[in-house]
């Protein structure tokens, strides 16, 4: 299921810039800059995340700033500038995880009691359990199937032009800096429209049109082709099909409910992939990939994880006694967690996104088959899930970084931890003083938390159980024929909108690839661009968001 990127470890020339030794890669300069950069990544995600409904990738910009800040400090490596980078982003997607979800307990009741320490032990527990499937995991999504992770590739990208400069580093960076001027103007000062749509396409129920995102047309190129065609044949499928055709031939009584079983065969889709990997190339080869943890011997990553059973003991016990969860319940979370991971990994290696909350859903839906969990109790659930999610989403557009500049794996998984660990508190900490500050969280708020209103509305169940089950069972048969269901899915799933930009990039490529394949590489830089453009633009607007709180 690999495509070819012309990006592998053969682009990789020895010489000063490349770190031999780990102790030349996690460097103690490294760990302080990453574990503070953690406190700011986590914070200003943590705010864009409840304000605007969306989570830029940190990735290229704490590659950026790694580099800056580790070059004025003298001497330095591609290694412990990918290192340091690594904690930097962990705590971002720790808050994306914890906002996501745990908003909703007061969307539901606004009287409801949590504790500090309650909230603190999801997130740790969902980091604690993300960093450890995340090891199990880097070797089979990155080396054997060599997913894109398109953030990573742009990352190493920019890290490899940026220490070279030449004409590759002026392409990057000219494109980085007008793609960062146009998301200022989108996005901060309101004199670019987010997105275009058609009002006539949508008086006939077909709601397309196109989100004005560079961001968006390079994920598309740089994850190619094939796997982008597979993502918008899904939009078509939603909102060209399901939704117009299914309400003028009565299949569905309005717009709402032919939305619905679109939103729930998406996520049956989403979901089936997982299972099918989890059936196809996980079990087969449980004992090689999940073997560290019951085994003296060090695991791929060097890292022993004989310990891993116990940590999840440790964990499901904390759980009960700390949160409001109950036994069971944590059980089937952690178990839960083993396979969302792997439909994480597969989901973000393939299209560059991570509906982690949507995992959240699953497990708590999973849960309910055996207890009916109270309300506080199933946001916890949820939480806990769609933390560990985010934190393996992260750490493998990292991993996938480190594997083309040589880095090693044993020094960026405890980078991870790092800032991972220091992102559970902080993004707590955050989530409160906001709660405080404007007092009140979802529709109609200045804190919308779209993702979290989502989950408390799935609270119940799935919108369409037919279609979700449906979905289920072809994505999973579809998986066998390695047919790319989980691209699929997310077409059928996300907004129009999304998809027709992410498409763009993909057709690009395509153009590329049949007309002047020599240029792939220069395509791909420029992708790169547009990726590290948006993605920095977007961490800074959320930064002067949290300091102004406007």
């Amino acid at each position: 299921m690999g495509t070819n990127l012309n990006l592998g470890t053969e682009n990789v020339k020895s010489g000063p810039a490349y770190a031999k030794s780990f102790k030349e890669q996690l460097t103690l300069r490294g760990v302080i800059l990453g574990a503070l950069g953690s406190v700011v990544i986590t914070t200003s995600s943590m705010y864009v995340a409840l304000r605007m409904g969306a989570l830029p990738w940190p990735t290229i910009f704490v590659a950026i700033l790694s580099m800056s800040l580790l070059k004025m400090f003298g001497k330095t490596n591609l290694n412990e500038i990918n290192v340091t980078h690594t904690a930097m982003s962990a705590g971002g997607l720790v808050a994306g995880g914890l906002a996501f979800t745990i908003p909703g307990i007061w969307m539901v009741n606004p009287d409801a009691k949590v504790s500090f320490l309650s909230l603190v032990m999801v997130t740790l527990a969902g980091t604690a359990l993300g960093l450890i499937f995340t090891v199990l995991l880097r070797k089979h999504f990155i080396e054997k199937e060599k997913l894109p992770f398109p953030m990573g590739i742009a990352a190493s990208e920019t890290l490899l032009v940026g220490d070279e400069g030449g004409q590759k580093g002026r392409v990057l960076f000219s494109t980085l800096g007008l793609t960062a001027v146009f998301t200022a103007l989108r996005d901060y000062f309101g004199m670019i429209p987010a997105a275009l749509s058609s009002s006539a396409l949508a008086a006939k129920n077909i709601f397309f049109g196109i989100w004005l995102s560079p961001m968006a047309i390079g994920i598309g190129y740089i994850i190619g082709p094939f796997y982008m065609g597979t993502w918008l044949l899904g939009a078509l499928i939603g909102f060209f099909v399901i939704i117009p055709m299914g309400v003028s031939m009565g299949w569905f009584a309005d717009v709402a409910a032919a939305s619905a079983f679109k939103d729930s065969l998406g996520i049956g889709l989403i979901v089936g992939s997982g299972v099918g990997i989890l059936l196809k190339d996980l079990l087969p080869k449980a004992k090689e990939i999940f073997g560290p943890m019951l085994s003296r011997k060090a695991g791929d990553s060097e890292i022993n994880l004989k310990w891993a059973p116990a940590a999840f003991v440790l964990v499901a016990f904390l759980l009960t006694i700390v949160t409001e969860m109950s036994l069971i319940p944590s059980i089937i979370t952690i178990l839960g967690v083993w396979i969302t991971t792997a439909m994480a990994a597969n989901i973000t290696g393939q299209t560059g996104i991570n509906p982690m909350e949507i995992f959240g859903i699953l497990v708590l839906l999973a849960v309910k088959v055996f207890i009916a969990p109270g309300n506080v109790e199933a946001f916890l659930i949820a939480g806990v899930v769609a933390v560990a999610c985010g934190l393996a989403g992260d750490a493998l557009q990292d991993f996938k970084a480190g594997h083309i500049l040589k880095s090693d794996p044993k020094a960026q998984i405890i980078a991870e931890a790092i800032g991972g660990f220091i992102g559970a508190f902080v993004s707590v900490v955050v989530l409160f003083v906001l709660l405080k500050a404007y007092g009140k969280m979802g529709p109609g708020t200045e804190l919308v938390a779209p993702q979290a209103y989502a989950v408390s509305t799935m609270v119940s169940g799935l919108p369409n159980a037919t279609a979700f089950v449906v979905g289920l069972i072809l994505g999973t048969v579809l998986y066998f024929f390695k047919v790319p269901v989980a691209p699929l899915g997310i077409g059928i799933y996300l907004p129009m909108v999304i998809s027709t930009a992410a498409a763009i990039g993909g057709i690009l490529r395509y153009v590329v690839q049949k007309v002047a394949p020599e240029k792939d590489g220069s395509g791909t830089l420029i992708a790169s661009g547009f990726l590290g453009g948006e993605g920095v633009t977007g961490v800074l607007i959320a930064l002067i968001k949290v300091f102004t709180m406007s």
